[in-house]
């Protein structure tokens, strides 16, 4: 899956970008019909526990779906997201597959 990532006010390393495309092209195998993705990094509120935030939005023929998830770090934000973003994907398919 073709993935455009930005992060807002700060530079990303390598090993992270890594691991957010790993861990979304694994929703490939729940709907393979994904055209492309944005993923947007972003630390809101530096004083605060749970400041990474990260927001995915997915393009499938004749939908974007789209989550926001905040943890305190960006690999669980990423995991928590993945979690939402199967069961929307999922519920989409479900939902193409009655009509």
């Amino acid at each position: 899956m073709k993935l455009q990532i930005q992060s807002v006010h700060f530079t990303a390393d390598q090993s992270l970008l890594d691991f957010l495309q790993k861990k979304l092209d694994k929703l490939d195998t729940f709907y393979d019909r994904i055209i492309n993705g944005e993923v947007i990094l972003r630390v809101s509120k530096p004083e605060s526990h749970d400041n990474k935030l990260v927001e995915v939005k997915l393009f499938v023929p004749g939908a974007t779906l789209f989550c926001k998830e905040e943890a305190n770090s960006f690999e669980s934000a990423t995991d928590k997201a993945v979690e939402d973003m199967k069961k929307q994907l999922i519920k989409h398919k479900e939902k193409l597959a009655t009509h």
